[in-house]
């Protein structure tokens, strides 16, 4: 039996993860220039694998390449975000009633612990968001649809652009841990039709409060 051979994570993804970190973190601000040179010599490499990881950025949305001036943080506009929930709902409403209708009995309480995860974290809003990212991510991993987790993956990224406003509205966080327990309801209930129903109301105030 011949030995696994384990392939080195290349430099330029090592780097896309940390730059996509401090975006998400908002230790580099929307609108902001990103200066090649200062995060060159901060991470000890030289310019090609960062431009590397600034290709992979600009890819999935969160940076803006403009012709000779460089790298941007993407910033998001109203119109951007309205698009981005427009085809996160289509998407995680089809995989709610793919679930409501095929997921087992354990399936169900996997989702059920999540919820209730969620509604313990509901005075930590990184935590809140982080265990909301596990609920959506396991609910599509159950729909199995492959091609549908990689469009969503990719959506949610530029929406984490904008995420620290959704719950800055009075009252959001309870809102979405009501829906969510609706949502619950519905699939445990094997109603797919309203399972879908409810993700695209969870969808559409969310975006309400984001706006």
């Amino acid at each position: 039996m011949s030995a696994l051979s384990l392939v080195p994570r290349p430099l330029y993804e090592e780097v896309a993860e940390r730059l996509r970190q401090r975006i998400f973190a908002r230790e580099l601000e929307p609108g902001s220039w990103i200066d090649e040179m200062r995060l060159a010599e901060e991470y000890g490499i030289s310019r090609t694998p960062l431009r590397e990881a600034l290709k992979v950025l600009a890819t999935e949305g969160l940076v803006t390449m403009k012709v000779r001036r460089g790298a941007y943080v993407t910033e998001v506009n109203e119109k951007d975000l309205a698009d981005v929930y427009h085809l996160l709902s289509l998407m995680e409403s089809d995989a709610a009633a793919e679930v409501a209708k095929r997921a087992s009995p354990a399936d169900l309480k996997e989702l059920e612990q999540l919820h209730r995860d969620l509604t313990q974290a509901e005075g930590d809003r990184e935590q809140f968001f982080a265990i909301n990212e596990r609920f959506h991510v396991r609910l599509l991993e159950l729909a199995d649809n492959r091609w549908r987790m990689q469009m969503v993956a990719d959506l949610r990224k530029v929406m984490k652009l904008n995420r620290h406003n959704s719950l800055l509205k009075a009252g959001r966080v309870q809102d979405s841990l009501h829906e969510h327990q609706a949502l619950m309801d519905a699939l445990v209930a094997r109603n797919p039709d309203l399972a879908g129903q409810r993700m695209r109301e969870h969808f559409a105030n969310g975006l309400e409060a984001a706006s």
